[in-house]
């Protein structure tokens, strides 16, 4: 992406607000009208005290000094209406890009880490700012300043405006050849920064492991070895930027004495007078500005050229897993669930499932078991399309997954993972995720009935405790408890139970398993399991190995068959039923 349709994009976001934007940018043209008129004014005021009467003078002083007042009135009001235009469109930008990647499948969020990710937000939506600011508040006026101080000056002497076209010359080629010598670099530079952010984010998500193992001092000494690395990739960036400057700096300087040379030279033959000449310096001046506003707006560009690409890139990719044209809104369902010869691979050359079929009745339990990595998590990820099979379908109440709208899909489906998933929320908050509607006899009821109830009232503020990030502050069985009561509050038809008490003891374990056998009941529920009763008591279990279906059945049945289940089983592969806990145990709340 060019600098220019880069640059053509970041105003394409002002889009909403076209009104105002072009309002400002008519403002600008006055404003560019203002900064053109006082060399000029100037110049004719030099004329006019030069001549023996000078009565002209006192009016075209009172002229300047209206314009420059009008001036100042336009840049006040432009100024506080790009500000307010800025930081409207900054948020709006949050938002979009937020929406956007919120909404991105576990694929992308599988390549993106969660600190590279909001550094890439954070860092391009700041530069998207400063970039609107400075459109209305210097781009746009420099602009039009020099589009028309460049014709004027060839009107009033070609001789001395040449001069200015060598200096704009100059400046062009400096700044190109600056671009083109750095931009790769550059680029680099940014990925570092980005490897930074996403070392420092890895760090803070896993302070627990860094701590305990004692990789505090390594991993800063990861984290300075990396900013080395960035600072001597950014050094000769910088170094050729501040060449650039100096090339600048020194072609204005040449140009001003260069312009007063000739125009001495010329006003010894009386071909200009003394006003024009200090017209074409006040012009000189002028365009020496706005070239160097122009050359630090460029070098400005060139450094967030990164940054801005990397947020446009994820701007721009389009989910694989999107609501098909003409989706139709899924009701609540019976919770039929049908699997047609699905097959579907992350992989193209091994897929991970192959020509899978099977059918759930409604209300019915379904088991899953077999080794690790038969497929068993990807089986079910597909039937609230976290993916998409490849080939066959999967089927709801008789209806393709894919012919309905994401949002009415998982409206109809709960899902309690092995990780929680707790946000940095109060407890209540956590909750009302399963149902933002839910009101307080709601929740009473389905902490009660997810065991909950107790080990919340031990908390300092109850339900308005503070969860910690990633649920921290609450030990596995108290997120599990709390998971269950927000699926409770969702009141889904179809459930899904991925392993949600594999990583639990006996005691825990038990009391959580009750809680499920509530939240279980008319639903169809989906579980990935290791406890012997669930697999027992489950109205069919699906043996997988190596993403296929090889039994199918009851316990009893799969028991008598002899094949895989029964090895499984026989090697212990089930772990065996904890002893029950009282609802008023005191261990309740100790897991």
């Amino acid at each position: 992406m060019s600098f220019l349709r880069l640059y053509l994009r970041v105003i394409g976001l002002l889009a909403p607000e076209r009104k105002l934007a072009i309002t400002l940018a008519l403002a600008n043209l006055a404003l560019a009208g203002v900064f053109f008129l006082e060399p000029v004014l100037f110049g004719k005021v030099v004329d006019a005290l030069a001549a023996t009467h000078g009565g002209n003078a006192p009016r075209l002083i009172a002229l300047w000094a209206g314009v420059g007042f009008a001036g100042v009135l336009a840049s006040v009001w432009v100024s506080l209406h790009a500000d307010r235009l800025a930081h409207r469109r900054r948020l709006a930008a949050i938002a979009m890009f937020f929406e956007h990647a919120a909404s991105m499948p576990l694929s992308f969020h599988g390549e993106y880490h969660t600190g590279r990710l909001s550094r890439i937000m954070n860092v391009g939506v700041s530069n998207l700012f400063n970039l609107w600011l400075s459109f209305f508040r210097e781009h746009l006026a420099t602009l039009l300043s020099i589009l028309v101080m460049v014709p004027v000056a060839l009107w009033i002497n070609w001789k001395l405006a040449l001069l200015m076209i060598a200096l704009l010359v100059c400046f062009s080629v400096f700044n190109a050849v600056a671009v083109q010598r750095t931009h790769k670099a550059q680029g680099e530079v940014e990925e570092l920064h980005h490897e930074i952010a996403t070392r420092a984010g890895d760090v803070f998500g896993n302070v627990t492991v860094v701590q305990s193992f004692t990789r505090l001092a390594a991993e800063s000494r990861a984290l300075r070895e990396m900013m080395t690395r960035t600072l001597n990739a950014q050094y000769p960036v910088l170094r050729g930027w501040a060449i650039l400057s100096v090339l600048n700096r020194a072609a204005s300087t040449l140009t001003i004495v260069a312009i007063f040379a000739m125009g001495a030279t010329l006003h010894a033959r009386g071909e200009i007078s003394v006003g024009s000449i200090v017209s074409f310096v006040g012009f000189s001046m002028l365009l020496i500005g706005r070239l160097e506003q122009f050359a630090t707006f460029l070098s400005n560009l060139f450094f967030q050229s990164q940054s801005l690409r990397d947020f446009f890139t994820v701007l721009d990719r389009r989910p694989e897993i999107a609501d098909r044209p003409g989706a139709i809104e899924l009701p609540r369902v019976r919770g039929e669930v049908v699997f047609d010869h699905v097959s579907f691979g992350y992989d193209p050359v091994q897929p991970a499932l192959h020509d899978l079929s099977f059918r759930a009745a409604p209300g019915s339990t379904i088991a899953l078991v077999g080794p690790t990595g038969a497929g068993k998590s990807t089986a079910l990820s597909l039937l609230y399309r976290a993916y998409d099979p490849s080939a066959g379908r999967v089927t709801i109440d008789g209806q393709d997954v894919r012919e309905v709208t994401l949002e009415s899909l998982r409206r109809n489906i709960g899902v309690v993972f092995q990780d929680a998933g707790m946000f940095y929320r109060s407890i209540l908050d956590n909750l009302r995720v399963g149902n933002p509607e839910a009101g307080e006899a709601d929740i009473e009821a389905a902490v009660a009935a997810a065991e909950a109830a107790a080990f919340i009232a031990r908390k300092p503020e109850g339900l308005g405790t503070l969860v910690a990030e990633r649920g921290r502050s609450l030990s596995g069985g108290e997120r599990q408890r709390l998971a269950i009561a927000r699926a409770m509050l969702k009141d889904a038809p179809i459930l899904i139970l991925d392993e949600a008490t594999s990583a639990l003891d006996n005691t825990t374990e038990a009391r959580i398993q009750r809680a499920l056998d509530r939240l279980t009941v008319g639903r169809t529920t989906f579980v990935i399991a290791h406890r012997l009763s669930t697999v027992r008591h489950a109205d069919q279990i699906l043996v997988l190995d190596q993403g296929r279906m090889v039994e199918l059945g009851t316990f009893d049945e799969l028991i008598r068959k002899g094949g895989l289940f029964a090895r499984l089983a026989e090697e212990g592969q089930f772990v065996a039923d904890a002893q029950p806990v009282p609802a008023s145990s005191p261990l309740g709340g100790e897991d």
